[in-house]
C-alpha cells in the first residue's frame, strides 16, 4: 500500500508538490518563530550575567537595560562622576563597571570605560571576555575591538581609527584629531560587546576637550591631551557587583532616594523579565499568525486532495476490479495524506535549518543575536506530533468519500 500511494503520489506530482512545499512553510513558519523567540531570549539574557545592578540617569528601567546593555537607543541624561565616586565607596559595592556612550566608528558604537571592564565582565554563564590578540588599553588613546567590529572593518592590531561624535551611522563630526590605535581584539561573545569599540574614559574626554553644543571650539593633539586632566566629568551608566547579593534590594532603595541627583538602579534580571512582559502579546499575536498558517497548509492540502478525488473515480474503480475493497481504498487515501503531511515536517525542518544557517552571520551581524544549532525541544516536538495528527485527519475526509464512491461506482462511474 505504501509503494502504491508512492506512485499516486508521483503521478500526480505537481498537485502534490505544491501541496507538500504548503506544508512544509507552514511548519517552517511555526518552528522558527519559536525558536526566533526562545533564541532571542536566551541572547539577550547570555549578554551579562554576575552583575547586580545597572545605575544610570532617572529615566524607564527597559531604556536603562537598553541602551547600557544591549547599545540600543540612548539615555535621557548622565550620572555624575561625583555621584558615581561617592557611591562606589559604599562597603557593600565589590567592584564597579563605569560606562561611557554617545560615539560611534562607522555604525558601531564605543564605549568608555576603564581596566575594570576587562576584569569583571561576564556574559553567558559567568564566562570572563578573553582577548584573540593584542592586549587591553594603558593609555588614553589606544582602543580594544570587538570580535564583529575587527572582522568586518578588516582592522588589525596597530591600525589607527576615527571616533565619530554621534551614534548614528553617518556623522558630519569626526573626531579625526585623536585617532586611537587598535591595541587588542576580544574573542567572540555573541553578544552587543562584539559590536562595540572599547575606548578609555580619558580618552572620550580627550577626544571631546573643548567641544561646545557638539561641535568643536578647539582641536588638540595627543601631545596636547596628554598634559590635560583627564577625569571625566560624567558617565552613561554604571553596573554594580555586590559581596552579597542579598544586599541588592537595600542599596537599590538606597540609590533610588539619592538626594544629589536623580538616579536609578535596576536589577538586570528583573528588568529583562519586564522587557519580555512587554513583548508577551507581539509574541503571542506572531504564535497565532504561524498556527493559522498551519491550519491553512492543511486545509490545503484537504482541498487538493477532495479536487482529485473526482478525477480519480476511474483509478479507484479500476483497483476495486482488482479486487481491493472499500477500506483498502479508504485506508489508500489515508496513507497518501499521512505521506504527504511527513514528507512536508520533514522537509519544512530542514527548510528551517538551512533559513538558519544562512540567516545566523546576518542576525549576528545586524542585531547581536546568535543562533544556536540545536534539535527541536519539547515543545517543538508537540507541535510537530499536533500538525502530524491534524494532518492524519484531514485525510480522513477524502478516505471517507473514496470509501463510499467505490461502493456505489464499481466499474460503472456515474457523472
Amino acid at each position: 500500500m505504501l509503494k502504491l500511494a508512492l506512485y499516486s503520489l508521483l503521478a500526480r506530482r505537481l498537485t502534490a508538490g505544491l501541496t507538500l512545499l504548503s506544508v512544509a512553510i507552514s511548519v517552517m513558519l511555526l518552528l522558527g518563530v519559536d525558536r526566533l523567540q526562545n533564541q532571542a531570549r536566551d541572547s539577550f539574557a547570555n549578554t551579562v550575567s554576575g552583575t547586580d545592578l545597572i545605575v544610570g540617569a532617572r529615566s524607564g528601567p527597559v531604556n536603562l537595560l537598553l541602551y547600557s546593555v544591549f547599545r540600543i537607543g540612548n539615555p535621557t541624561n548622565n550620572v555624575g562622576w561625583d555621584s558615581y565616586q561617592a557611591l562606589k565607596s559604599n562597603p557593600a559595592i565589590a567592584w564597579t563597571i563605569p560606562l561611557s556612550l554617545g560615539d560611534s566608528h562607522r555604525g558601531f558604537r564605543v564605549l568608555g570605560t576603564n581596566d575594570d571592564y576587562f576584569r569583571y565582565l561576564r556574559y553567558g554563564h559567568r564566562q570572563p571576555l578573553t582577548l584573540q590578540a593584542g592586549r587591553p588599553f594603558s593609555s588614553p588613546l589606544e582602543a580594544v575591538l570587538g570580535a564583529e567590529v575587527a572582522r568586518k572593518l578588516g582592522y588589525r592590531l596597530g591600525q589607527a581609527i576615527v571616533v565619530a561624535h554621534g551614534a548614528g551611522k553617518v556623522s558630519f563630526s569626526q573626531h579625526d584629531n585623536l585617532p586611537f590605535t587598535v591595541v587588542g581584539i576580544l574573542a567572540a561573545t555573541g553578544t552587543p560587546i562584539d559590536r562595540t569599540v572599547h575606548v578609555p574614559l580619558a580618552g572620550i574626554e580627550a577626544i571631546h576637550y573643548g567641544w561646545q553644543g557638539g561641535m568643536p571650539s578647539q582641536a588638540i593633539n595627543a601631545e596636547q591631551a596628554r598634559q590635560l586632566d583627564l577625569t571625566p566629568r560624567t558617565l552613561t551608566a554604571f553596573m554594580i557587583g555586590l559581596k552579597s547579593p542579598i544586599q541588592a534590594f537595600q542599596l537599590q532603595r538606597q540609590i533610588n532616594t539619592y538626594s544629589a541627583e536623580p538616579l536609578l538602579a535596576i536589577l538586570p534580571g528583573a528588568t529583562l523579565q519586564e522587557l519580555w512582559s512587554l513583548m508577551a502579546v507581539a509574541q503571542t499575536a506572531l504564535s497565532v499568525i504561524a498556527g493559522f498558517v498551519v491550519i491553512a497548509g492543511l486545509i490545503g492540502m484537504l482541498t487538493t486532495q477532495l479536487a482529485s478525488l473526482d478525477a480519480r473515480r476511474r483509478e479507484l474503480a479500476i483497483l476495486r476490479s482488482l479486487g481491493a475493497g472499500p477500506g483498502y481504498l479508504a485506508r489508500l487515501l489515508g496513507v497518501e495524506a499521512l505521506l504527504l503531511t511527513s514528507l512536508g515536517l520533514l522537509l519544512g525542518l530542514g527548510g528551517l535549518y538551512l533559513a538558519q544557517a544562512l540567516a545566523a552571520p546576518l542576525l549576528q551581524q545586524q542585531y547581536g543575536l546568535q543562533l544556536a544549532w540545536s534539535w527541536p525541544d519539547a515543545s517543538q516536538w508537540q507541535r510537530l506530533a499536533a500538525v502530524w495528527g491534524a494532518g492524519l485527519l484531514a485525510g480522513l475526509l477524502p478516505a471517507l468519500r473514496a470509501y463510499r464512491y467505490s461502493l456505489s461506482d464499481g466499474m460503472t462511474i456515474r457523472v
